[in-house]
C-alpha cells in the first residue's frame, strides 16, 4: 500500500540540525522517520507522530532494515536528509588512523551508502530529493580539522556527481552548508581536539581551537537548529531547488572570503579568528 503523503527519513535525528529537521518536516506535512543509534532520546518526536526507528550508519544491515521498513510500511520514499555526522579535531601528525577512518566512515560512505539504498525507490518513482548535510567547513578550512574538512569537501564532490547522475530520473540532490549551529557539534568537536592533541607539540594549538569552538560569543553568535531545518524545508518543498544553500553563523561570509581571499591573506585570518600562537 503506498501512501499519498510524502515520506522523509532523516539520520542523526537524537538531536541538534537531524531533530529540528525531523519535527520541521512533520509540520510541513511529511511522514517523517527519524534515525539515530540513540533511540531513547527520541521519545519526543514519536510523541509528536514522528518514527523514531535505530540506525547506525556505519552498519549496513541497520540501514537496510530501515529502508526496507520505511517501504514496506509507506510504499514510497521521497526525501532522504544525510545529516548524521561528528566532527574528529586533532592534527594530522595526532590523529589515529583507526580514527580517521572512522570520521569517513560516518560522514561519507554512511551518506554514500544509505543514498545508495534509497536510489532504486526513488528512480522506480521518477522524483525524489537526496539532501546532503555538509558544512560551511566543505568549502573552508579551520586548524586541526584536516579529517573533518576531508570528510566535508568529499560529501560535496560525490553531491555534485551525483546530481548529475540522477537528474534523469526526476531525482534532486541539495548541499545544505551549515555555518556556527547551537547543537552538541562543537563541545563533542572540542572534547576530540583536546583528547587528541591537548597536549605534546600541538597543546598550545589545541587548546586555543579547543577554547574557539566553545567560547560563549560562539555559543551567544550560533544559530539556532531550526533555521536549518526550515531551510531543507524549503529546498525539498521548492519545484526547483537551489543546489546548495549556505546558512546559519558565518557560512556566507566565510565562504565568500575563503573564495577571494589568497591562501596566505585566509590563514592570517584563520590564525586571527581561532587565536592560533605565532611562530
Amino acid at each position: 500500500m503506498t501512501t499519498t503523503t510524502k515520506v522523509a527519513l532523516v539520520t542523526g535525528a537524537s538531536s541538534g540540525i537531524g531533530e529540528a529537521t525531523a519535527i520541521e518536516l512533520a509540520d510541513a506535512g511529511f511522514t517523517v522517520y527519524a534515525a539515530a543509534r540513540r533511540v531513547e532520546r527520541m521519545t519526543h518526536l514519536a510523541e509528536q507522530g514522528i518514527h523514531a526507528i535505530a540506525m547506525d550508519v556505519t552498519d549496513d544491515s541497520s540501514m537496510l532494515a530501515a529502508v526496507e521498513r520505511i517501504l514496506a510500511e509507506q510504499g514510497r520514499l521521497d526525501v532522504l536528509v544525510n545529516n548524521a555526522g561528528y566532527g574528529s579535531y586533532g592534527a594530522l601528525e595526532d590523529v589515529p588512523m583507526d580514527e580517521a577512518r572512522a570520521q569517513m566512515e560516518v560522514n561519507v560512505f554512511g551518506a554514500a551508502r544509505l543514498t545508495q539504498l534509497v536510489l532504486p525507490a526513488m528512480r522506480a518513482r521518477r522524483s525524489g530529493t537526496i539532501v546532503n548535510v555538509t558544512s560551511m567547513g566543505g568549502k573552508i578550512t579551520t586548524p586541526l580539522g584536516s579529517w573533518y574538512h576531508a570528510t566535508k569537501f568529499a560529501l560535496e564532490a560525490i553531491s555534485d556527481c551525483l546530481r548529475l547522475e540522477v537528474a534523469p530520473f526526476g531525482i534532486d540532490v541539495v548541499v545544505i552548508e551549515p555555518g556556527g549551529v547551537k547543537s552538541e557539534w562543537s563541545g563533542i568537536a572540542a572534547d576530540k581536539v583536546r583528547q587528541t592533541s591537548g597536549t605534546g607539540v600541538y597543546a598550545a594549538l589545541g587548546q586555543a581551537v579547543a577554547q574557539s569552538l566553545t567560547s560563549g560569543s560562539t555559543e551567544r553568535l550560533s544559530s539556532p537548529p531550526k533555521l536549518i531545518g526550515r531551510t531543507i524545508v524549503k529546498a525539498v518543498t521548492a519545484r526547483r531547488p537551489r543546489t546548495r544553500y549556505a546558512v546559519g553563523f558565518g557560512a556566507k561570509p566565510m565562504i565568500a572570503a575563503h573564495a577571494v581571499l589568497p591562501d596566505r591573506a585566509y590563514d592570517a585570518m584563520m590564525r586571527r579568528v581561532t587565536g592560533v600562537p605565532k611562530a
